[in-house]
């Protein structure tokens, strides 16, 4: 059973930084691809970046690249997402994603999903 939290959201000014981070419960976190999707009222969740499960390969969605990474620490089951140079339409709820053995850039694709954590920027 695999369980995911998210934590490190919140309110910061545009061109601001914030730093999510999420802690996977259960076993073999080092067989799950990662991944960071958001969404926001209305709208469909949409794919913000995925990690291979030995962190070998990443990717990332058009507006975010450059200015989001992701990465992840396999002996700690935690995954993070470095957010710079934030603008106000990055403001949405962001939810830690897992798939058993690959990547994914589709929520389709998704088998486990945190709570969400909420990222607001202000203009």
């Amino acid at each position: 059973q695999v369980q995911l939290a998210e934590s490190g959201g919140g309110l910061v000014q545009a061109g601001g930084s914030l730093r999510l981070s999420c802690l996977f419960s259960g076993r073999a976190f080092g067989t799950y691809g990662m991944g960071w999707f958001r969404q926001v009222p209305g709208k469909e969740r949409e794919f913000v970046a995925t990690i291979h499960r030995a962190g070998t390969f990443t990717s990332y969605s058009d507006s975010v690249r450059g200015r989001f990474t992701i990465s992840r620490d396999n002996a700690k089951n935690t995954v993070l997402l470095e957010m710079n140079s934030l603008k106000p339409e990055d403001t949405a709820i962001y939810y830690c994603a897992a798939r058993w053995v690959s990547t994914m850039t589709n929520s389709s694709e998704v088998a486990y999903w945190g709570p969400g954590t909420q990222v607001t920027v202000s203009p």
